[in-house]
């Protein structure tokens, strides 16, 4: 198969936008399609094709790929698209869907003779953006030269953990991976929180960790989004995190694991989200520490 293939992205929020323009940057053909209409227009100027409909956005794709909110809605879309789809075509499903939700993902794509790829990513909107997302995949080995420019074009690295999508192999990777950054993120908040409720100036916080074990990058950025104000747009929103600390949640239940940091975590985004931080960056879960009217 060439490397220039036609490319149809489904749900184009804060990554799949990103992916879309990175594709066509990289040379390939994309027809793009979102339920608002309306955010997906701005990749016009990308090169990138809106279709009305997801089955015109499907028709004649070499590779499809989804980034929708989650499973259920991944598997209503490609269900609106299933008049255009044509056997043979690979399916990159890259939404955070859940372990649950990837066998009816994986059943449609055999219904329809797709070859399915579990394709989860890590990143938010900088590394979207950049190019430079990490690509968590699993899907057979004779199938992998048609996904590969795809991956090449929207990630810095593919991780390949299995050879059968069905088994969603790199979801239970992503979601472990989405424990820890969710479980930092509110970790952080916390801690901001704590230190404005005794008066403890944040940079001596810093200042105290600075260079030791306990520092991190990503601790001092989602630190910076809430200090200097600059939870919009965000990077990865309170709302989505919400839904991804639910999936762990339900992950750990079936396996039998309790996950009590998770169902806080989940609780506090929720809880962000109900007074009206949802669209900000999950960095905004520091308000969850706050009575509404004080926050």
């Amino acid at each position: 198969m060439t490397d220039k293939l036609t490319v149809s992205v489904l749900g184009t929020g804060i990554m799949g936008a990103a992916m879309a323009r990175n594709l066509a940057r990289a040379g390939h053909t994309v027809r793009a399609w979102n339920r608002s209409a309306a955010k997906a227009q701005p990749l016009t100027a990308d090169g990138v094709e809106i279709a009305a409909d997801p089955a015109e956005a499907v028709r004649g794709a070499d590779v499809v790929l989804t980034m929708l909110y989650d499973g259920p809605a991944a598997l209503d879309v490609m269900r609106q698209a299933a008049e255009g789809l044509r056997p043979g075509t690979a399916w990159v499903q890259s939404t955070t869907a859940g372990i649950e939700a990837i066998a009816d993902l994986a059943a449609f794509a055999r219904e329809h003779r797709l070859v399915f790829f579990d394709a989860p990513v890590l990143g938010t909107r900088q590394p979207a953006e950049a190019g430079q997302l990490l690509v968590l995949a699993a899907g057979p080995v004779d199938g992998r030269g048609a996904v590969t420019p795809v991956f090449d074009a929207v990630g810095a690295r593919t991780v390949w953990t299995g050879e059968d999508g069905a088994e969603g192999s790199a979801t239970r990777l992503k979601l472990v991976a989405n424990s820890w950054v969710l479980a930092v993120t509110n970790a952080a908040g916390e801690a901001l929180a704590l230190a404005k409720a005794l008066g403890v100036d944040p940079q001596g916080f810093f200042d105290a960790i600075d260079g030791g074990p306990l520092d991190m990058g990503y601790l001092r950025a989602k630190s910076g989004l809430v200090l200097n104000d600059q939870l919009s747009p965000a990077q990865f929103a309170v709302s989505t995190a919400a839904k991804d600390a639910r999936l762990i949640v339900e992950a750990g239940e079936r396996s039998g694991v309790r996950l009590d940091v998770a169902a806080a975590s989940a609780e506090r985004f929720e809880r962000a989200a109900a007074q009206g931080h949802g669209d900000e960056d999950m960095a905004a879960a520091y308000f969850a520490s706050f009575d509404e009217k004080e926050a």
